[in-house]
């Protein structure tokens, strides 16, 4: 039986590299800045998964985080860096998983360039509060599902494929690789 994804007209798989991967994972993680962030991948623990803020994502495809040094996240990643970020843009597109290596650092510039007042909620001192901490996440490989031409076409087309009886989607998916 052949695939759904061999019955449309049009190609809907894109494996990224490099600078095409950084740009598909800034656009698709740029649209909303909440993640699930989990730990504890290859243990025979459960992945312990939470939403986590990221604060930025630079251009080399890098993502940074600030949590409390005394947190279960932070513990977890002290005893096994890799991790794996989930994003969901919007309820029909925009979808990225994320494996990297994340990294600890208390670079009080870092921190200082982070920083937002919102932050106080959980960092009750301040940008000075001593339990911050920066958590870097190098993202190594991924995969995406987004659609070529926007929502509103993508609804579109597959209106038109359902009255038609047709598959006419206009999503596209692919490996990202940095």
């Amino acid at each position: 039986m052949d695939s759904i994804n061999r019955q449309q007209p049009e190609e809907n798989h894109k494996d990224l590299q490099d600078i095409q991967a950084i740009k598909k994972i800034q656009e698709i993680a740029g649209k909303n800045n909440t993640c699930f962030f989990s730990t504890y991948l290859k243990t025979d623990k459960p992945m312990a998964t939470r939403p986590m803020a990221v604060q930025k994502i630079d251009e080399e495809g890098n993502f940074w985080f600030l949590s409390a040094n005394d947190s279960y996240k932070n513990l977890q990643i002290g005893q096994d860096s890799r991790v794996q970020l989930l994003f969901q843009g919007s309820a029909y597109s925009d979808f990225l998983s994320l494996y990297g290596e994340a990294s600890i650092l208390t670079d009080k510039e870092r921190i200082k360039e982070l920083w937002n007042p919102m932050l106080k909620t959980w960092f009750t001192q301040g940008v000075d509060d001593p339990r911050i901490s920066v958590i870097k996440v190098k993202p190594i490989e991924g995969y995406y599902w987004d659609n070529k031409h926007g929502n509103a076409v993508a609804f579109l087309k597959t209106a038109i494929g359902a009255a038609i009886g047709q598959t006419l989607d206009d999503s596209i998916e692919g490996k990202v690789k940095i």
